[in-house]
């Protein structure tokens, strides 16, 4: 999703502020995706992809899903309301998504690790895309470092590379840094979207909704 540009011309940077078990930001990454085809090439932005945790005190090794929805939204029959509306929503855009397959909620601070090293490899669209794939749709642990290393090896970065980083402790800081910066920002719902550094909106807003934002703050040359 970052759009082709000359070194000559000025960069407009759209940073994503998200969390990988947030379903809104999975339906909102395929609306901005609808929503920069609609900008089209003529208004060149990169967009970057900034952690946010839902659940910062989850556990390492997550919850059951099932027991931490209920307790989470009041009651198992809520939840289940929550999530057939939020599956009919991204059905409704095109998207699979299967609840059925999710077993535990992770925590995501190892996946948004990895979303900070794809930015290195220029990856971040794909490793983004993968993760939520592999959390929404297939059920897969997201926070299992195998998982982590499938996903960053299919997106191009080299296995040794990804072992090695997984391994480590790098960005760990970083990562809990900028996530807790943006609940001390007063961000409170995601996807959030930050343009050149100005806070614009927060959910996951119509493709139409989403150009014409970015549209108009560039106009005004936010």
């Amino acid at each position: 999703m970052v759009s082709d540009m000359n070194s000559d011309e000025p960069t407009t940077t759209l940073e994503i502020i998200s969390d990988v078990v947030c379903p809104w930001c999975y339906i909102g990454k395929r609306r901005l995706s609808q929503a920069l085809e609609i900008l089209g090439s003529d208004i060149p932005i990169t967009v970057r992809w900034k952690p946010y945790e839902l659940n910062p005190t989850m556990p390492a090794g997550g919850m059951d899903r099932q027991n931490y929805y209920a307790s989470k939204f009041g009651s198992a029959a809520y939840a289940e309301n929550l999530i057939a509306n939020v599956t009919a929503n991204a059905h409704n855009d095109g998207l699979a998504m299967d609840y059925d397959n999710i077993k535990r909620v992770p925590n995501t601070r190892i996946a948004h690790r990895l979303i900070w090293l794809a930015e290195q490899f220029d990856c971040q669209d794909a490793i983004v895309d993968a993760l939520f794939q592999a959390y929404f749709v297939d059920g897969r642990n997201i926070e299992d470092r195998e998982v982590l290393l499938d996903i960053a090896v299919e997106a191009g970065i080299a296995d040794d590379v990804a072992s090695e980083f997984l391994d480590s402790d790098e960005a760990l800081d970083l990562v809990a840094t900028e996530a807790k910066a943006a609940h001390n920002a007063g961000i409170q719902g995601v996807p959030a979207f930050v343009l050149n550094g100005r806070f614009l909106f927060s959910g996951a807003q119509s493709p139409e909704t989403i150009s014409l934002t970015i549209k108009r703050a560039i106009a005004k040359g936010l």
